[in-house]
């Protein structure tokens, strides 16, 4: 998979949690997932598809991270992941995925977006619908980490 296509979603998560939730994240060594268990305790998921490829991408949080994101965005700390948590979390996939789109356009590239899905629990796992490579950039912070997966066909 081309680094280039992979960037812009990367630039838009520390974007869009820098700029909503004043929140740093540092990124990790990228690897290639052999599995689908999610590498956090609530994931968003969402597809996209576009001329020259269909694809998708998911953005995992830890339980501490995801309630210090809401914490800092809504004002609420809640002890659990609740339906207001998968809803912040299903809105930050939306604007990342928005951030990226927008960034691949520029270089020529054009995909709808779909409707993102968000799991949440335990080992929950993650399946992407397409054949290609899934690409897997952790992050950290002070309040837990992050993942992003990006999983594409013909880039």
């Amino acid at each position: 998979m081309d680094v280039n296509f992979v960037n812009p979603f990367l630039k838009s998560l520390l974007n869009v949690l820098s700029t909503m939730a004043q929140l740093e994240l540092k990124p990790g060594k990228p690897g290639l997932k052999k599995d689908e268990v999610a590498r956090g305790d609530v994931s968003g998921l969402i597809g996209m598809v576009g001329p020259q490829t269909k694809g998708s991408l998911s953005i995992s949080f830890d339980k501490g991270l995801a309630i210090e994101i809401m914490r800092r965005m809504l004002g609420e700390a809640p002890d659990s992941i609740n339906e207001e948590v998968t809803d912040m979390v299903g809105e930050i996939t939306n604007m990342v995925t928005g951030g990226a789109k927008r960034l691949l356009a520029e270089e020529g590239y054009d995909f709808n977006m779909a409707t993102p899905v968000v799991v949440s629990g335990p080992s929950h796992t993650i399946t992407h619908k397409t054949e290609g490579p899934k690409v897997l950039i952790p992050f950290s912070s002070l309040h837990g980490n992050a993942t992003i997966e990006i999983c594409f066909e013909n880039t």
